[in-house]
């Protein structure tokens, strides 16, 4: 945390020190913890951790997985760089990242595998306006969705001042933004709730920070002094931001996820990691600890726990394994979903703990690359790329692929 100068310090002179203050840790690790234990459901397999550690140190260094790998996927909007404040392409990137993480959740089908599954036609990516139309579905309907919108409609659907406005963006224009492909027979999940965070936000960006996400990411250094973390930037959003507080009580202890809360924030570092030739510091966050991204843990949803359970970090009692294969729905809230959840933290960060232990022993010096945030976006990407068919996993043993957990949230 930062400390004041010592009370022997020349008063013209600003001085900022680091102490390593329990404060600062991320709450939602410790209550993580504290869930895995008291729910007692799925269970993380210490020997499956040692054996996936390999795996993936080994795959993240032969495909030079890195933050950077984010600006190579053809839906995103990628920033201008290097970065200045004042380039006017980088704040529609920063108001399309918002809004996605905004509305980063509950893209599951009750139709998966089907034609008829909702999805969104859009062209394939940013750069390839002349290629047959792509069917995305899944989180990527969403990004799609808003492309769509944006380049094809014409509609300023990812300015503040604009899905704020019910005059302006009306329900009926909301929800044509979403209107799925003319083969699917359901809409998006949870359309209203979209709509109410989608108000919620855009009311409070509106009011207290300009309008845009750049100017609460402005008002964000200003309050820290140009020396916020991620895990700062974390903490603003959710005192912020109803809508990001995903937070639950089990047993009396209040339970932090913080899922799209910590999304938003990895995103917001991706997109704007800079090229370690030219610099790095990162733009949003240039004081003595830099991003510090390592504080942030995985996003807990339910695609992740997927894969886990496929790497065998994850070990689920036949109970839960009966009701995926059935399609039930958990419940949230539920103690089979608060498992769910916590476990994959839990997983994730010794997992984590794992991969820095043999890079250490290796003296490889990639040490600083590794997070459980970038783990986390290789085990999705892994996830999405399994689901295709793309590429299979080899020289482990793995689990059968069971369904993803079936719950309907605005969480995740």
């Amino acid at each position: 945390m930062l400390t004041e100068a010592p009370s022997d310090a020349p008063l013209d002179e600003k001085v900022v020190v680091w102490s390593d203050d329990v404060s600062d840790l991320n709450p939602v690790i410790e209550s993580a913890e504290y869930a895995y234990k008291q729910t007692n459901i799925v269970q993380v397999n210490e020997e499956g951790i040692s054996i996936a550690a390999r795996h993936i140190h080994d795959k993240l260094r032969a495909e030079s997985y890195s933050p950077r790998t984010w600006r190579t996927h053809p839906l995103h909007l990628v920033p201008v760089e290097p970065y200045v404040a004042s380039e006017p392409l980088n704040e529609p990137v920063l108001n399309w990242i918002f809004l996605i993480s905004a509305l980063n959740f509950s893209f599951w089908s009750s139709r998966e595998g089907q034609i008829d599954r909702y999805g969104v036609e859009w062209q394939a990516g940013w750069n390839n306006p002349g290629e047959p139309r792509t069917l995305w579905t899944g989180y990527w309907s969403l990004v799609a969705s808003l492309n769509r919108a944006l380049h094809d409609d014409g509609i300023p659907i990812t300015d503040p001042y604009f899905y704020s406005s019910e005059l302006h963006c009306p329900d009926s224009l909301i929800a044509s933004v979403f209107r799925p492909a003319s083969q699917c027979s359901e809409t998006i999940p949870l359309l209203q709730e979209r709509i109410s965070v989608m108000r919620e936000v855009g009311f409070i960006l509106c009011n207290s920070f300009e309008g845009s996400y750049k100017g609460f990411l402005e008002e964000f250094q200003r309050r820290h002094n140009g020396q916020g973390t991620a895990l700062d930037l974390v903490k603003m959003v959710t005192d912020t931001f109803p809508s990001f507080r995903d937070e639950v009580f089990y047993n009396g202890k209040r339970v932090f996820f913080w899922k799209r809360a910590q999304i938003l924030v990895a995103e917001t570092w991706a997109a704007f990691y800079p090229d370690p030739t030219v610099t790095d510091i990162h733009p949003f966050f240039p004081g003595i600890r830099g991003h510090a991204i390592q504080d942030l843990t995985m996003f807990a949803d339910y695609r992740v726990p997927q894969i886990l359970h496929h790497l065998k970090l994850l070990e689920y009692p036949m109970s839960l394994v009966r009701k995926l294969h059935r399609g039930y729905d958990i419940e949230p809230g539920s103690k089979e979903e608060i498992s769910l959840r916590a476990s994959s933290i839990v997983a994730v960060e010794r997992l984590k703990s794992a991969i820095l232990n043999m890079i250490s022993d290796e003296s490889t010096g990639a040490a600083h690359e590794i997070s459980s945030v970038l783990i986390d976006f290789f085990l999705w990407d892994l996830a999405k790329k399994l689901e295709r068919g793309d590429e299979k996993i080899d020289g482990i043993e793995t689990a059968d692929i069971l369904p993803a957990h079936r719950t309907r949230s605005i969480w995740y």
